[in-house]
């Protein structure tokens, strides 16, 4: 990295339970641990921005050694099966390909892919990324994502938190992303970014971001029509207990 860089480039742990939908998408080692690494929040920064590389292991020991452009950055103890590098006040020196490597006694014994990291100005107004029925779904459902800019010719791309690439490319022909029968490994954190190709690329911010929850009704459909049942006999119940009482209460005695 070059002059002054290395100053931005800071390092944290974190817990891995803080991470949504990371360990899909981890990159396999035959025989080794399996390590993942991807950008929190995803996409292009802007200069003077800020990113974080998050590297995660299967495993609680060890060490992680960040890499850029193939050569070593930093070095951090595991904990807690995740190491965070942070970038601040990025600027085109930050630019480039970075992986982390899994280190056990001295040993690697694992590497992650390889992640762009990208530094550009922000040309392009700010998109808004939407969701279909609700942020809110069953298993099972069909879900659609839409991306909207102000820009006639913009493409744009749409990120899960924790996945090392885009999902998709949203073009200006077709800006949603479906997803038919979704399932747990669906949900997360979800935003888009869009760009435009001339004579050179250029950016807008990432969206906000909206968080996809989905829910496996299959068992509680079950309580709620075990309980409703269980409500309709009880009422029945006392309807019928009701109408027997009345029926054998005695006559009010006649004139004398």
């Amino acid at each position: 990295m070059g002059p002054g860089a290395s100053s931005r480039l800071t390092t944290g742990q974190q817990s891995a339970g803080d991470s949504l939908s990371v360990w899909q998408h981890l990159s396999p080692c035959a025989g080794a641990p399996t390590i993942s690494i991807f950008l929190k929040p995803p996409g292009v920064i802007p200069p003077g921005g800020s990113t974080t590389i998050c590297c995660i292991c299967q495993h609680d020991n060890g060490n992680f050694v960040l890499y850029k452009n193939g050569q070593q950055l930093r070095t951090l103890e595991l904990r807690g099966s995740r190491a965070e590098f942070s970038i601040s006040n990025a600027t085109q020196e930050d630019t480039g390909a970075y992986s982390c490597h899994y280190l056990d006694g001295g040993t690697v014994l694992a590497r992650s892919e390889t992640l762009e990291v990208m530094v550009q100005e922000f040309r392009l107004p700010k998109p808004v990324l939407s969701v279909l029925p609700g942020h809110e779904v069953a298993a099972g459902a069909y879900v659609i994502f839409r991306c909207t800019i102000a820009h006639s010719n913009a493409g744009c791309f749409l990120y899960l938190e924790g996945q090392i690439k885009a999902l998709d490319l949203l073009s200006k022909e077709q800006n949603y992303f479906n997803l038919s029968h979704v399932h747990k490994g669906n949900r997360g954190r979800y935003s888009c970014q869009c760009f435009t190709k001339g004579a050179s690329f250029e950016w807008s911010a990432v969206s906000k971001t909206l968080d996809l929850v989905v829910r496996d009704y299959a068992w509680s459909d079950v309580v709620r029509l075990v309980l409703g049942a269980g409500v309709l006999v009880l009422l029945g119940l006392i309807v019928a207990e009701a109408m027997h009482s009345h029926r054998h209460r005695p006559g009010r005695p006649g004139p004398h």
